[in-house]
């Protein structure tokens, strides 16, 4: 029984398999043909590329997260202007069924307060043309990054691969303590 391997086209033959396994070679194009490191240096110098866009990315989710208490603080720093025929916040309070109340105690003084659980229905921000915007292009350019960075990884090459976790190491060791715990 001869097999002609040539007949059935498999995708090995045409050059667009798919890795499965990382590997180790200089010679992996990174995003186009155009980059594809020619020596140890061009490799080095990918990888050291590498390593800065992982912790510019880690970076860009720590300014965010920067901006968006920013934008908090400055939301709840507004003054309101109490409008003539509405309750004010005080008001509704004392007739809010949630409401409890409770006497706080703190070094042996005790003072009457009332306590009101946070809304959860509706507590979106409203839309800010001076916030907005910029939080949406934030999204944009931290996905980019990040899909860029995704990029490199499936390459499967190991040295793109251990540059994008040291520079994800860096930039973490470095503005780590800004981003919130729930961000990847």
């Amino acid at each position: 029984m001869d097999m002609d391997h040539s007949s059935h086209g498999s995708s090995t033959e045409s050059g667009h398999s798919m890795m499965s396994i990382f590997f180790n070679s200089m010679d992996t194009p990174l995003y186009s043909n155009a980059w594809t490191p020619t020596s140890a240096g061009t490799y080095a110098g990918t990888c050291i590329f590498l390593i800065c866009f992982a912790a510019i990315f880690r970076g860009l989710l720590a300014a965010k997260a920067i901006m968006e208490q920013r934008w908090l603080d400055a939301e709840m720093a507004r003054r309101y202007i109490v409008v003539a025929g509405k309750q004010s916040f005080s008001e509704r309070l004392v007739h809010d069924p949630e409401a409890k109340d409770m006497v706080l105690s703190a070094n042996g003084v005790e003072e009457n307060v009332r306590v009101v659980a946070r809304s959860r229905v509706g507590n979106a921000r409203p839309w800010r043309f001076t916030v907005d915007p910029l939080r949406a292009l934030m999204d944009v350019v931290i996905a980019g990054v990040g899909y860029l960075l995704m990029l490199a990884v499936m390459s499967m090459n190991v040295g793109y691969f251990l540059s994008v976790l040291g520079g994800v190491f860096i930039g973490s060791l470095a503005v780590g303590r800004y981003t919130p715990s729930t961000e990847h």
